[in-house]
């Protein structure tokens, strides 16, 4: 299994991601560099968190149209796997593999701190060995996280069970409170309706390790690892 990890003017967490999914899939993981051309035949592609191009026009906006971005829209329409963090799942918005957009946070500022999720489905490949009850602490780092969608996006989520994480407080309650930047429903985390493209703000990569003391995004790649395994 190959996993490959784009790397943009401006991302800062690729070497978090690829340490990450090294360390704990035992998994052969490249580096993609943006201009290229070439997904140098990845089982999967991840578009890390950071500040693509330096966030100049719209975070994602500019990094949606780098040369391999066309090749990552086409595995994706094939239905080969995307999964998006942060900067990432900005990017994936941007370049219509999935379906919103993320806005400035409602408190206008950038936010750096641990968030609890709850995870709304096992449907997917990347939460299909969590479990629905127990809560995640996960990391956030963005500024502009606000998921929001028209009604009728909003619809199809819901009715699809694309929603993969909410944010909620530690009990795992879905709140007002335990939203950390005005997103609807609470959304930090989807997948497109093919169920093959994810994207979700908070950053597992940061907290799969015990030399951080947090070991709680390892499920997801758990999760990868035993769904791209399993014989089709």
């Amino acid at each position: 299994m190959k996993f490959g990890v784009v790397i943009f003017p401006g991302s800062n967490c690729d070497e978090d991601l690829i340490h990450c999914l090294q360390q704990n899939t035992q998994q052969e993981v490249v580096k993609l560099w943006h201009k290229d051309h070439d997904l140098q035949a990845c089982d999967m592609v991840f578009l890390p968190g950071g500040f693509s191009y330096g966030d100049y026009l719209r975070s994602g906006a500019i990094a949606r149209f780098s040369p391999i971005m066309q090749n990552v829209i086409s595995f994706a329409q094939a239905g080969g796997y995307v999964m998006g963090i942060c900067n990432g799942f900005q990017i994936l918005c941007e370049a219509g593999l999935l379906p919103g957009a993320l806005l400035r946070n409602t408190n206008m500022k950038f936010t750096c701190k641990n968030v609890h999720l709850k995870t709304t489905t096992t449907n997917s490949l990347i939460t299909s060995k969590l479990e629905l009850k127990k809560t995640l602490k996960i990391p956030i780092a963005h500024g502009e996280g606000r998921y929001f969608a028209d009604e009728t996006t909003m619809k199809s989520l819901n009715e699809n069970d694309q929603i993969l994480f909410k944010y909620c407080d530690e009990s795992g309650a879905i709140t007002e409170e335990s939203n950390p930047n005005g997103s609807l429903e609470n959304i930090a985390g989807i997948t497109n309706i093919t169920r093959n493209v994810f994207g979700m703000m908070p950053h597992p990569e940061r907290a799969a390790s015990l030399e951080v003391f947090n070991t709680d995004g390892v499920g997801l790649l758990e999760s990868i690892l035993g769904a791209m395994k399993q014989p089709a």
